[in-house]
């Protein structure tokens, strides 16, 4: 089956046909991070989307060869043979369109647990763990920073999945301190973005942001902590605190 050039228009052919078949696809990425937030296709923010990224339960895992060959895609052989139990990837054979599958959890620089959380929205992961996914990156680049920008201006920061829930965040970062660390490093690195290198956003959206993040920062400060976490806080960086990313070229 042929692919649309459009990467949009590609996404919501896969989820149409997730849908028929029950694989319960998510959106994560860039691309999911557009449909919860207006801003990111302003001049300001938008950017290009190579790739598409997604979820899937454990248990449509072994569906997802002949799912992806009926829409056009080839598997990473190789790739797929060492990682699949966690990582899939596939291409479209004519462009080269890349699309990776985290099988169950997402795991990158951190683990992000997944199970129970696939229901949460129709076509997205959830907006915590949609934030998280970016502020896990250890080597953020700008276009992830922008990324962060777009999900803070466009969400309010609450405690239900119809916001970027910090009981879900805070019960993720109190269980894993290399979480929490990239995490609060990030938000600086975000901070200066906007302050340091105006990303083109108005003072009033600017202070939106901003207030968010101290907001997500306060409520990460109060929160009691486990005596592992303060134990493994007191080494500090001096141990690395997260995963080595391998890097994928075809």
């Amino acid at each position: 089956m042929e692919t649309m050039p459009d990467i949009v228009d590609e996404v919501q052919r896969l989820m149409e046909a997730s849908d028929r078949q029950n694989m319960h696809l998510r959106l994560i990425g860039g691309l999911a991070i557009r449909v919860h937030s207006p801003s990111a296709t302003h001049r300001t923010l938008r950017r290009d989307y190579p790739d598409m990224d997604f979820v899937v339960p454990k248990r449509v895992k072994r569906k997802l060869d002949a799912f992806f060959a009926d829409l056009g895609y080839v598997p990473e052989k190789n790739f797929n043979l060492l990682n699949g139990d966690r990582r899939l990837i596939f291409y479209d054979a004519g462009s080269g369109r890349r699309i990776d599958v985290f099988v169950g959890d997402f795991e990158m620089c951190h683990k992000l647990p997944m199970r129970n959380r696939l229901d949460s929205h129709p076509v997205t992961i959830p907006l915590a763990e949609l934030f998280l996914s970016k502020t896990q990156i250890v080597d953020l680049n700008r276009k992830d920073a922008l990324d962060i920008v777009s999900l803070l201006l466009d969400n309010e920061v609450g405690f239900t999945d119809d916001t970027i829930n910090m009981d879900r965040i805070a019960r993720l970062c109190l269980k894993d301190w290399g979480l929490y660390k990239t995490l609060t490093i990030n938000l600086s690195k975000v901070e200066s973005v906007l302050v340091n290198e105006n990303p083109g956003l108005s003072d009033e959206d600017t202070q939106r942001v901003l207030e968010r993040i101290n907001t997500i920062r306060r409520i990460l400060d109060r929160a009691a902590k486990p005596f592992l976490w303060k134990v493994r806080d007191r080494v500090g960086t001096r141990l690395r605190w997260y995963t080595e990313v391998e890097e994928v070229n075809r």
